[in-house]
C-alpha cells in the first residue's frame, strides 16, 4: 500500500470533507493494487503451458489475491468427471493427517452444480455442509468460483479462512470471478499444449515403431533361406517389442512342427528347449490358440497345463503371436521378458500383430522358394547319377551351359593327359555307323534348334583324331520360351561301348561254350558209336576204355555246366556259402592232393608260416578255389616246374598266394583277369584261361562271399604270376560256438551281436531291405535311410558301429558324405555300389573307406565283410587310441560317449562332445580353428572362428576349467587350443 505522499489527491469539493477525500483515494488505491495483483496473477498462470504447473499456479495465485489461508482447485475433465484435486496451504504432514482421500461431497459437490460464485461467512451454517474429515484443518469463511471456459466448466476454486479471521468480501469474490475467466484460458491452453505435445510424441513414437517395423520386416526379407528368414522374423520381433527371448516354430501342411529356431538364447537355454520333456506337446498346446494372447507369468501358465518347466530358461511375460498366410496357419513366435517392464502392452501386441502379417509373406515365400530349389536339387540330383550322359546347349550361342557326370566319364575317358575339354570337342569328329561323316549343323542339338523339333535315337560315333571312338545314340530336345523362342537345347547322349562290349562278349562266350561242348561231345559220340556200330564184339577191355572216355568227357561237361551255374549265382548274389572254422594246412594238402592226382605235369611247394589261425571258410569252396589257382598257374607254366602255395597271418585274415614261374600278365592284362567273358590275348584257349573265361571269374565270386579279397601280381610277361587271396579268421573268443548261414544268409551269431548298431543309406529301397533283412537275421540291429540329410542326426542319435554307404546319393557324393561322417564318429565305412570300376574303388579307399562291396552281393559277403570290418576295428593295435582319457578328475569315455568330473556325469550337447572327443584323441597336439571348424563341424562349415570360441567356453563352464588358469583345454593365442596327455 502506497503512503498518502505517494496517493493522487482529490481536491475537495465543496460540501465534500476531507475524510471523505482520504476515503476514496484509499479505495482507489485499493483497487489499483487488486488489479495489479489480478493482472500480475493472470500474467504468471499465462507465462507457463504446463498443465501441472499452470494449476498449481491457479491457487497459490487465487490464495495470494485473496489471503486465504487453504485453497483447493478442482480440475474436470471434458465430460464432466473429476481429474484431481489441486490444493494450497496445506503442509505435508497436514495433508498425511486428513485420513481419507479428498473426495467432492457437500459444499464442494453444490459449487460443482451451480454456475456462480457462492461466498460463506461460515461453512458450517450452509445446508449442504457435512462437515469435515478426521484430522482436516478447521475453516469457517469459504470463498469459492467455478471456471468456465466457453461455456464449458472446467473446474472449481475453493478458499477458505481468510487472514485474520475475516470473512471474504465482495471484492474478494469480484476478484477470483475476474481471475477464474484467466484461469480458464490458461488451463485451456495449457491442455491444448499438453494435448499438441502427446500427439508430437505419438507421431514421433507412431514413427519411430514405423522405422523399427521397416527395418524388422527387412531382416527377414534379405534372404530366401527357411533358417535365415525365421531367424530374422525372430531377431526383428525381439528388436521390435525390446523382448530378451525369441522361439518361432512352423506348422507343415499337415500342421505337425516342421522348424524350430531360437533368438537370445545361449546355447545351454537352447538345448533346454530342444530337450524339454513333453516339449512338442506344449507347443502343439499353443498352436491351437489361433489369435494374439499374452500373460504376465507364462511359467505359471505352463506348470498349471501339467508340463514340467524346471528346464525352461526363467520366462516371465509372455506375447504369443500365430501366423497366418490367408487361411493358412504357417506357425507362431514367442516374445519373453519384456525389457524394462514387467509385461507386454495392447501396443505390442497390435504393433505384432502387423509384424506377423509381413512375417507370414517372407515364411511362405521362403518356403516356395525352399520346394523350388529341392524340386530343381531332385531334379539336378536325378540327372546327375544319370546313366545317361545329359548336355545343355545355350541356343543363340551354341555354348555348353551344363553336362552331367556320365559327359564327365565319357570325356575322361576319351581326353588325352594334357588336353582341355574345349580342346576335345574342337578335334572331335563325327560319322555315322556306316562312316558317313556328319558336319556341325548336322548335328543332334543344331537340328533341334533349326527345325523346332525334337530328334530322336540318332546314332552317331564319336572319333578322336587319334583314332578313339566312342559309339553313342543322341536326342535332342529345344527349350521354349513363352514366346516360342527356343532358350536352349538338352541333348542326352548314351555311350553304347558296354553294350556293344557286351554283345561280344557274350557272342564269343557262345562260340566258346559251344566249342568247349562240341569237343566231349564228339569224344562220347565216337566213344559210343565204336561201341554201337562195331560189327565184331568189342572186348571187355576196349568197352571199359570206351566207358572210361564217356566217364571223363561227362565229367568235364558238369564241370563246365557247374562253373555256368556258379557264374550266374555270382551275378544274382545268390552264391551260397556254409562257413566253419577250417585249418589252412590241411586244406592247402588237400588241395596239392588233389591238383597231383590229376596227373599234373608241375611239383608244389608248400611254405607255410607256423601257428596260422583257423580260417571261417566254406571248405569245399575254398578247394575250388585253390584248385582253379593251381590248374590256371600249370597251364601257363612249364613242365616240371615248380608251383608255390604260401599262407601268413595279414591282420584278421589269412593270405594264400599261389606263385608260378610261367609267362607271366601284361600290364595291359591285369585288370581284366577276374572279369567274365574277358581275353588275355586273342588266343582261343578253355573257359579256365587267365581272363578268357569264368575261372578267375568265379575264384573272385567265392573268396569275396567269405569277405575276403583276390588280387594277382606279375613283375612282366616271361617273369611269372601270383595269385593271392584273403581269408577271415576265426575269433575264437567270439565264435566260440560256429557260425553257420542257411542258404538264405541267415546267421546265428554271437549274442554280442544284437549290441552292434549298423546304419545303411542307400537311396535304392529293394537294396535297403535286402540289407536290413540280412543284418537282422545275423543279428545285428540295422538301422536304414534314404535319407542322406538324416544321416548326421542318426549319427548323433544312434552312435552306430559301423556305416553302410551307397556311393551314389541324390544330391550328394559318397565320398564327400563320408568325410563329414568321419568328421563326427570313428565308426568304420563300407561303400555299397554298383560301381566296379577300379578307379571307384580306389577313391572310395583313398578317402577313408574300410572296405568296398559291389552291387550284386549275397547275404554271406554283406555279413562276412561286416564281421572282418568290426574285428579288424577291434583289434589291439586299433583300440589302443580308444581306450579312456583320464587327465585329474575327468574322464571320457569314448565307447560310452560318457563325459565325468571327480566321478560327476556332465551333459554334452553332440556338438560339444565332439569337440572334446577330438581335441582330447589329439592330446598334446595345437588344432587350429580351421581344423577343428573341419573336423567337428564338417568339410563343407562356412562359419567362422567364433563357433569354436563359444563352444570351448561352454565346455571350460561345464568341466570347472578356469580359462586364466586351464588344467584340461589350453588356449593357443591366434592358433587354436590343446589338450594335456592324458595322465599328464
Amino acid at each position: 500500500m502506497t503512503t498518502r505522499a505517494q496517493e493522487p489527491q482529490v481536491p475537495p469539493r465543496s460540501g465534500v470533507s476531507f475524510e471523505e477525500v482520504d476515503r476514496l483515494n484509499q479505495e482507489n488505491a485499493a483497487l489499483r493494487a487488486r488489479l495489479s495483483g489480478l493482472s500480475a496473477a493472470a500474467l504468471r498462470i499465462t507465462e507457463n503451458l504446463d498443465l501441472d504447473a499452470v494449476l498449481q499456479g491457479i491457487i497459490d495465485g487465487a490464495r495470494a489475491l485473496t489471503g486465504a489461508r487453504y485453497g483447493a482447485l478442482l480440475v474436470l475433465g471434458h465430460g464432466g468427471d473429476v481429474e484431481g484435486l489441486i490444493t494450497s496451504g496445506m503442509t505435508p504432514e497436514q495433508i498425511a493427517g486428513i485420513k481419507t482421500e479428498p473426495r467432492v461431497l457437500g459444499l464442494l459437490q453444490y459449487l460443482n452444480e451451480v454456475k456462480g460464485p457462492l461466498r460463506l461467512r461460515d461453512i458450517a451454517g450452509h445446508p449442504r455442509s457435512i462437515g469435515f474429515p478426521e484430522g482436516h484443518p478447521p475453516m469457517r469463511s469459504f470463498l469459492g468460483t467455478p471456471v468456465f471456459h466457453h461455456g464449458e466448466r472446467l473446474g472449481n476454486i475453493y478458499l477458505t479462512e481468510n487472514e485474520g479471521g475475516r470473512e471474504f468480501t465482495p471484492e474478494d469474490e469480484e476478484t477470483i470471478t475476474m481471475f477464474a475467466s484467466h484461469a480458464a484460458t490458461a488451463i485451456a491452453n495449457a491442455r491444448r499444449h499438453r494435448e499438441e505435445t502427446r500427439a508430437r510424441a505419438d507421431l514421433r513414437a507412431m514413427n519411430e515403431r514405423f522405422f523399427r517395423l521397416c527395418e524388422a520386416m527387412r531382416l527377414p526379407s534379405e534372404s530366401l533361406d527357411v533358417d535365415n528368414v525365421l531367424n530374422g522374423i525372430v531377431t526383428g520381433a525381439r528388436a521390435l517389442t525390446g523382448a530378451h527371448y525369441g522361439l518361432i516354430t512352423t506348422l507343415d501342411d499337415a500342421g505337425r512342427l516342421a522348424d524350430f529356431g531360437t533368438s537370445g538364447f545361449t546355447p545351454e537355454e537352447h538345448q533346454s528347449m530342444v530337450e524339454m520333456p513333453r516339449g512338442v506337446e506344449l507347443l502343439e498346446h499353443y498352436h491351437s490358440r489361433p489369435y494374439t494372447w499374452r500373460t504376465p507369468d507364462v511359467m505359471a501358465y505352463v506348470r498349471a497345463q501339467g508340463f514340467d518347466v524346471e528346464s525352461l530358461p526363467p520366462f516371465k511375460a509372455t506375447l504369443y503371436v500365430p501366423i497366418y498366410y490367408g487361411d493358412t496357419h504357417l506357425g507362431h513366435f514367442y516374445l519373453a521378458n519384456r525389457e524394462g517392464d514387467p509385461e507386454f502392452t495392447a501396443a505390442d501386441e497390435e504393433l505384432m500383430d502387423v509384424f506377423a502379417a509381413q512375417a507370414a509373406i517372407s515364411v511362405a515365400n521362403a518356403r516356395a522358394y525352399r520346394a523350388e530349389q529341392q524340386a530343381r536339387a531332385d531334379l539336378e540330383a536325378l540327372i546327375e547319377i544319370s546313366p545317361v550322359g545329359v548336355l545343355v546347349f545355350d541356343a543363340k550361342t551354341m555354348r555348353l551351359t551344363s553336362l552331367n557326370q556320365e559327359v564327365r566319364r565319357i570325356v575322361r575317358g576319351l581326353r588325352p593327359p594334357g588336353r582341355s575339354q574345349e580342346e576335345m570337342h574342337s578335334v572331335m569328329s563325327f560319322r555315322r555307323p556306316d562312316g558317313q561323316e556328319i558336319p556341325q549343323e548336322e548335328l543332334p542339338p543344331a537340328r533341334a534348334i533349326r527345325d523346332g523339333g525334337t530328334v530322336r535315337a540318332d546314332e552317331i560315333v564319336v572319333v578322336l583324331p587319334d583314332g578313339q571312338e566312342v559309339p553313342t545314340v543322341q536326342n535332342a530336345t529345344p527349350v521354349f520360351s513363352e514366346t516360342g523362342e527356343v532358350l536352349s537345347v538338352v541333348t542326352t547322349i548314351q555311350d553304347m561301348t558296354p553294350l556293344e562290349d557286351l554283345l561280344r562278349q557274350r557272342s564269343e562266350f557262345i562260340g566258346m561254350v559251344g566249342h568247349e561242348l562240341r569237343t566231349p561231345l564228339t569224344t562220347i559220340k565216337g566213344a559210343t558209336t565204336t561201341a554201337l556200330d562195331s560189327a565184331a564184339a568189342v572186348d571187355t577191355a576196349e568197352m571199359l576204355q570206351l566207358f572210361r572216355i564217356v566217364d571223363e568227357q561227362s565229367n568235364h561237361m558238369r564241370r563246365l555246366i557247374s562253373d555256368l551255374l556258379d557264374v550266374t549265382r555270382i551275378d544274382a548274389g545268390t552264391l551260397t556259402i556254409t562257413p566253419e572254422p577250417t585249418d589252412v594246412a590241411m586244406l592247402v594238402e588237400d588241395a596239392r592232393s588233389a591238383f597231383l592226382r590229376g596227373g599234373a605235369r608241375n611239383s608244389v611247394d608248400i611254405d607255410l608260416s607256423p601257428d596260422l589261425p583257423r580260417v571261417s571258410a566254406d571248405r569245399q569252396r575254398m578247394l575250388q578255389v585253390l584248385n582253379n589257382l593251381l590248374s590256371n598257374a600249370s597251364r601257363y607254366s612249364p613242365d616240371q616246374s615248380a608251383i608255390r602255395v604260401s599262407a601268413s597271418v595279414d591282420d584278421v585274415y589269412v593270405a594264400v598266394s599261389v606263385s608260378d614261374e610261367g609267362r607271366g600278365i601284361g600290364a595291359q592284362q591285369m585288370p581284366h583277369l577276374f572279369r567274365k567273358f574277358s581275353r588275355q590275348d586273342g588266343e582261343r584257349r578253355s573257359l579256365h584261361d587267365y581272363g578268357n573265361g569264368l575261372g578267375l571269374a568265379i575264384c573272385r565270386g567265392i573268396v569275396e562271399a567269405h569277405g575276403g579279397r583276390i588280387r594277382a601280381e606279375s613283375a612282366g610277361e616271361g617273369l611269372g604270376a601270383r595269385f593271392t587271396f584273403t581269408v577271415p579268421t576265426v575269433d575264437e573268443a567270439v565264435h566260440g560256438s560256429t557260425a553257420s548261414r542257411d542258404n538264405s544268409g541267415a546267421v546265428s551269431g554271437p549274442a554280442a551281436r544284437e549290441r552292434t548298431r549298423i546304419l545303411a543309406v542307400d537311396d535304392e529301397m529293394q537294396v535297403l531291405l535286402h540289407i536290413r533283412n540280412t543284418l537282422s537275421q545275423a543279428g545285428y540291429a540295422p538301422i536304414v535311410t534314404v535319407n542322406p540329410d538324416e544321416v548326421t542326426h542318426l549319427i548323433e542319435a544312434e552312435n552306430p558301429h559301423l556305416i553302410l554307404l551307397d556311393l551314389m546319393l541324390p544330391g550328394t557324393d559318397g565320398i564327400e558324405l563320408m568325410q563329414r561322417i568321419l568328421g563326427i564318429t570313428d565308426a568304420p565305412v563300407i561303400f555299397v555300389s554298383g560301381y566296379d570300376e577300379d578307379r571307384d574303388v580306389e577313391r572310395a579307399f583313398q578317402a577313408g573307406a574300410d572296405d568296398y562291396i559291389v552291387k550284386p552281393f549275397s547275404s554271406n559277403e554283406l555279413v562276412a565283410r561286416i564281421e572282418a570290418v568290426l574285428r579288424r576295428k577291434s583289434a589291439p593295435g586299433w583300440r589302443a587310441a580308444q581306450e579312456p582319457y583320464l587327465l585329474g578328475d575327468l574322464v571320457i569315455d569314448y565307447d560310452a560317449r560318457q563325459v565325468t568330473v571327480a566321478g560327476q556325469p556332465v551333459q554334452l550337447t553332440p556338438t560339444e562332445y565332439n569337440l572334446l572327443s577330438d581335441l582330447s584323441s589329439n592330446a598334446g597336439r595345437v588344432l587350429s580353428h580351421d581344423q577343428l571348424l573341419r573336423r567337428v563341424w564338417g568339410q563343407n562349415y562356412l562359419g567362422d572362428a567364433q563357433a569354436v570360441r563359444t563352444f570351448v567356453k561352454n565346455l571350460r563352464n561345464k568341466l570347472g576349467d578356469d580359462a586364466r588358469n586351464p588344467t584340461y583345454i589350453f588356449t593357443e593365442p591366434r592358433v587354436g587350443y590343446r589338450m594335456a596327455k592324458a595322465g599328464s
